[in-house]
């Protein structure tokens, strides 16, 4: 399956949370979407690997994607190493994307920076030839996507990308509150942590309606890139 971005989270939820804005406003001019979720977020204090299997699935649906898959490495321990990177170059190669999402370049959560370090890594070694991968029982060609996009998470990095999202701000939220279990309730009785206040899920929000005050449209969403971001023309800018 070709698909036009491919989207990458440390954890089921982080996709939505900070980039599904993009997601499915090019969903809705006709591009194919994925993502792969690393871990099954087990680790997590509210839910389960089980409960966020089915929450991923529903926030799929919100989103239209084109596909999901779990490669469930070990939540807080996996690491940027060959057996991890490889699993990576697979799916790039698989999906064929032009543009690669994945977590912000440093992070609250240690998976995050570390997530994101290690799908920038297999995105470059997936170009080269002569490392070779199987999958499905077939060869695989190499394949390097043509850009590496990193979210912005749980703190304020400066972007050096912002995408206009305005319209597409009820999907996006509808997709967060899939994860019925991880935020903001003010009925459950499980405890406490930095993601379930109502502040946290305000801020997903009121973060991207600033970023969208930045640029002068509703709502938007902020990237950093590993080179300098290219345009066909001057006008693309405005």
């Amino acid at each position: 399956m070709k698909l036009d971005i491919l989207a990458f989270g440390a954890h089921p939820d982080d996709v939505e949370l900070s980039c599904s804005g993009t997601l499915v406003k090019e969903v809705s001019r006709g591009k194919k979407v994925g993502v792969v979720d690393l871990t099954q977020g087990e680790l997590g204090t509210r839910g389960t690997a089980e409960t966020r299997y089915e929450e991923a699935t529903a926030a799929a649906g919100i989103l239209d994607l084109s596909a999901r898959e779990n490669l469930k490495f070990r939540d807080g321990f996996f690491i940027n190493d060959e057996k991890h990177q490889l699993e990576i170059i697979k799916r790039i190669r698989h999906y064929k994307p032009e543009i690669v999402f994945c977590n912000a370049i440093k992070d609250r959560h240690i998976d995050h920076g570390k997530g994101g370090e290690l799908v920038s890594n297999a995105c470059f070694l997936s170009g080269l030839k002569k490392i070779e991968t199987e999958f499905n029982g077939e060869n695989q060609e190499a394949w390097r996507p043509k850009i590496v996009y990193h979210y912005i998470q749980w703190l304020e990095i400066e972007p050096d990308v912002v995408v206009d999202i305005s319209g597409f701000m009820q999907k996006k939220i509808a997709s967060v509150e899939a994860y019925q279990t991880q935020f903001f309730d003010p009925n459950s009785k499980e405890p406490e942590t930095p993601i379930t206040s109502s502040n946290f899920y305000d801020s997903v929000t009121y973060r991207a309606r600033n970023l969208g005050r930045m640029i002068g449209v509703d709502h938007a969403e902020g990237f950093t890139v590993e080179r300098y971001p290219a345009v066909d023309s001057i006008f693309d800018l405005i």
